[in-house]
């Protein structure tokens, strides 16, 4: 009868309760276990095991650039990082309220991790997020517009409840991209979230975008009420290089 059960089990898609039941079988916990304890048992795996397999296809179509996780953030004070403000963001209500980030610092200062590990925390808590490296999106889409994939790699932007574009402002924009990134900007304004990191101060960004009127347009929507990360101090890859090199050198 137990062997019927977890076919029908299967058949059902019940995955996490197959599991579940065959260990409650095998250790005897199911003989201990009133019939309320074992259901319980039962649906928590079941649930696990769904939040689970959301978590993992959430993070995989996300495409980060790095694993990250907001609990390994480096909040040393040189970095004029304010601790309570990235675990107020952590709890992702800016996602809700369809607010920005803006992470500003120099080159290796940790901009993208924090961009992934509060994406990595919006994934866990069951939003749909996207990463997209600056360059690279717009030579994409670019391409998009030639071979006629463009209005669905643009869609597929407009439906994810986070978008993060990373690096942004490496180089200037032509008038192609300019007009790429007004759309983007255009579908998730008070739609959708999006944080952007830059090495750029965002008092620049003007320059980078070019042509004031739709500088204006993009950074309007963009901008306000924006939540600004500004990063300092010393590049953290520079760091790790260091104490690398110093472990070494200990070691030999």
């Amino acid at each position: 009868m137990n062997e019927q059960t977890m076919e029908k089990m299967k058949t059902m898609k019940l995955h996490g309760m197959v599991r579940a039941f065959r260990t409650s079988l095998e250790s005897g916990s199911a003989d201990k276990s009133t019939a309320d304890e074992l259901l319980s048992m039962l649906v928590d795996s079941e649930w696990d095991e769904r939040y689970n397999r959301k978590l993992n296809r959430n993070v995989k179509n996300a495409r980060f650039r790095y694993k990250a996780a907001v609990e390994q953030i480096n909040f040393d004070t040189a970095r004029d990082l304010n601790k309570n403000h990235i675990l107020r963001l952590a709890d992702c209500e800016f996602i809700d309220k369809k607010e920005n980030i803006l992470i500003t610092g120099s080159t290796g200062i940790g901009k993208s991790y924090i961009a992934s590990a509060l994406g990595h925390q919006a994934c866990s808590l069951g939003y749909k997020v996207l990463y997209e490296h600056t360059s690279k999106l717009f030579a994409r889409l670019k391409m998009g517009k030639a071979d006629g994939t463009y209005l669905k790699e643009v869609t597929k932007m407009e439906k994810q409840e986070l978008l993060i574009i990373d690096d942004f402002g490496i180089q200037p924009l032509d008038q192609q991209s300019r007009t790429i990134l007004m759309e983007i900007i255009e579908d998730r304004h008070g739609k959708r979230s999006t944080i952007f990191t830059s090495q750029v101060p965002v008092n620049n960004w003007h320059e980078v975008i070019g042509e004031q009127t739709i500088a204006d347009a993009i950074l309007d929507r963009i901008i306000h009420d924006a939540h600004r990360l500004e990063l300092k101090g010393e590049s953290m890859r520079k760091k790790r290089t260091i104490l690398t090199e110093d472990l070494t050198e200990n070691q030999n």
